[in-house]
């Protein structure tokens, strides 16, 4: 059961062959054994989790129960969840208990009656690309504990890997899903920008956050997606769109499909080692019956610029909220409301997050507005244009997920440009709001190597057909970290 996958545990559930409190009862013995040398929960309360279950079962019984009914889940801890702690990774919301569910969570819980095991660690407001920047302390990855999980959902990465969790959620604002389920050779999907609602999501960037599953296979995404998608009006940004079934392409052949390879992609700049495995996969998709298309865009080396001007300077504006007034952190001397502002935001904040919030304000002010933020949207425009017209030729485009393997924890801890860079394929994706997909594909060095596919605006269920096709040719996606028994 530890193994299966969603559609698996959701026959065995049917069948009685294991009801919900003992498959949740299964991954919390699990999590309370194999989490302190991980760290990818912060959050576990086995009371309220095992609640949910004997609901699960009973809806079971009833015969009012979904596919995924019982079925267990870890939710990333930016998502609000009434009665549980919701941090989001900082000191500032340490102790913050939300008093309601993000839409994403009553959709998952209440409608679909998944069980929630718990909330996942993650980078400090989103803002990190290995998962070090937490207040909680660094994910380790389950290949290898001395390295990164990718971040910032590198703890929902790391409670799939190692089977802490059948599946999670994630959020990806610049490859935050995609990156580190290429490091924890899991599958991971950034919906088009609107498809699920950002509604009790704590934002980072809101012109570019958007949540997404990830689990071990596209099946297993594409069952998940089903429940998460909707419209919500709640959320500004929420497309109104008619429902889908993500899952209803799945077997469709892949004869005739065309596949764009950006040269931007595979030229400097990527590992020998992971741009071989990536060619590799590429390769499988022309057994497969796809066809190869030289596409090109000529902006995207302006994305990881053009996204550390435009991320910052909304986090500056969302992260104002936190101020030591209403909720969260509050500094236990000050002399005035002044003093108060400023000692809770210096201590309750983490250094990734005032570095963003300095460049952002820095990018906002007076006389650097047009020259910095107008300027980034104006490349935001060119870089989402380039994809317009690739798409013109192809149907779905490929490349590496991340540059390189998972690093060692600290290696680029010093140097944030570095760091940033680990998003370099990921970025652009965000910047035009597009669908994107990362598939394990291979290991260098016996660790995980993620392809990264990118479909048209709303070309969910190609993508995840894509995916699966693949899927059911390897079986790259079905290998395990050693000692995940």
């Amino acid at each position: 059961m530890i193994h299966a996958s969603l559609k698996q545990l959701s026959q065995a559930l049917a069948a009685k062959q294991i009801s919900s409190v003992e498959l949740s009862t299964l991954f919390l013995d699990r999590i309370e054994r194999l989490n302190p040398q991980i760290n990818a929960l912060v959050t576990v309360d086995r009371e309220r989790t095992l609640n949910a279950a004997r609901a699960a079962d009973a809806r079971i019984a009833a015969g009012t129960a979904g596919p995924l009914t019982g079925i267990p889940i870890a939710q990333k801890d930016i998502f609000c969840a009434e009665g549980w702690r919701t941090t989001c990774g900082s000191k500032m919301l340490a102790n913050f208990v939300s008093p309601y569910d993000a839409t994403v969570i009553r959709k998952m819980e209440a409608e679909a009656g998944l069980v929630s095991l718990g909330k996942t660690n993650m980078d400090e407001f989103a803002m990190g690309s290995s998962n070090e920047t937490s207040f909680f302390g660094p994910v380790r990855n389950p290949w290898d504990n001395a390295r990164v999980p990718g971040g910032s959902s590198g703890g929902s990465a790391a409670a799939v890997a190692a089977r802490l969790a059948p599946a999670a959620t994630g959020t990806d604002t610049g490859g935050s899903i995609r990156q580190p389920a290429a490091l924890c050779n899991l599958t991971g999907l950034k919906p088009t920008y609107g498809v699920v609602s950002r509604y009790g999501m704590i934002a980072f960037a809101s012109s570019l956050d958007q949540a997404g599953p990830m689990a071990a296979s596209a099946e297993d995404c594409a069952l998940l997606l089903n429940t998460m998608a909707g419209f919500d009006e709640r959320d500004s940004t929420s497309l109104d769109r008619p429902q889908e079934d993500y899952a209803r392409d799945l077997d469709k052949p892949l004869a005739g499909l065309r596949i764009g390879l950006p040269k931007e992609f595979f030229g400097e700049g990527c590992d020998a080692e992971v741009m071989a495995a990536v060619r590799a996969a590429i390769a499988e998709y022309e057994k497969l019956g796809a066809q190869i298309v030289d596409v090109s865009l000529p902006n995207s080396h302006l994305s990881v610029p053009a996204y550390y001007v435009i991320a910052p300077a909304e986090a500056s504006s969302n992260l104002s909220r936190f101020d030591g007034v209403r909720y969260g952190y509050r500094a236990p001397e000050y002399d005035s409301l002044d003093d108060m502002y400023m000692k809770s935001r210096a201590q309750g904040f983490g250094a990734e997050v005032k570095r963003r919030i300095l460049i952002g304000t820095y990018v906002l002010s007076h006389g650097y507005y047009d020259a910095y933020y107008l300027q980034a949207q104006r490349i935001r425009r060119l870089i989402a244009n380039d994809f317009v017209e690739a798409f013109k030729s192809c149907d779905v485009i490929m490349g590496p997920t991340s540059p390189s393997t998972a690093f060692k924890l600290g290696e680029k801890a010093a140097d944030p440009v570095q760091m940033y860079l680990s998003d370099i394929y990921t970025i652009a994706v965000n910047l035009a709001g597009l669908p994107g997909m990362s598939v394990p594909c291979g290991f260098v060095g016996g660790l995980p190597v993620g392809l990264q596919l990118v479909g048209n605006y709303f070309a969910e269920a190609q993508l995840l057909n894509v995916a699966h096709r693949y899927q059911q040719a390897t079986d790259w996606h079905q290998r395990r970290p050693a000692g995940i028994e």
